[in-house]
């Protein structure tokens, strides 16, 4: 089904590792077991799963996090923090050793696409922002299924689709033939 072998490693330029372990099926969904690996002061910015929900279990290190309009939190090994479904929230290495969590995304949905597609962006780039022409391509072709908080809604609704629309023009986006479907 998955068109790639168990373990999966996707890796950004910047300090993130993700480990897919396997998938599992859970209550009549896939689920990703994971394993993730985050360098001191490194972490995604604030960004939502409107159809999946994240958890972690920190296994070495210390992790902070935040879930939108409330403060900073902070767990260490052995605790566990669970990101509902259309839950705006971010999380970092508040260490100053590298952050080690276990855990799972539920449902798998396209996660390993996207957050691949994104990684790739960014070191294409070698910026956090990423290539504009891809992470406009994914943010814009997902928008159903992840958001990125920070970004502004016009961009997001304007100046994204045009640039999906000039890199269409442009042939820019061949490497995404294969891109699965959003969910609706």
């Amino acid at each position: 089904m998955y068109p790639f072998q168990f373990p999966k490693t996707i890796s950004s330029p910047f300090g993130e590792e993700l480990i897919i372990q396997k998938v599992v099926e859970e209550d009549g969904e896939k689920m990703f077991i994971v394993d993730n690996r985050v360098a001191p002061n490194v972490g995604p910015p604030f960004h939502v799963h409107h159809k999946q929900e994240e958890c972690l279990t920190v296994t070495k290190g210390r992790l902070g996090y935040q879930i939108q309009g409330e403060e900073e939190k902070f767990i260490t090994e052995g605790e566990t923090i669970l990101f509902r479904r259309g839950e705006a929230h971010r999380f970092w290495n508040a260490g100053e050793e590298v952050l080690e969590c276990t855990g799972w995304i539920k449902p798998a949905n396209t996660f390993d696409y996207f957050i691949a597609g994104i990684f790739n962006s960014m070191a294409k780039a070698g910026k956090p922002e990423g290539d504009l022409f891809d992470s406009s391509y994914l943010i814009t072709r997902y928008r159903s299924e992840y958001d990125m908080v920070e970004i502004p809604s016009f961009v997001k609704k304007v100046v994204m689709p045009v640039t999906v629309f000039i890199g269409k023009l442009l042939g820019k986006y061949e490497h995404f033939k294969d891109a699965p479907q959003p969910l609706k």
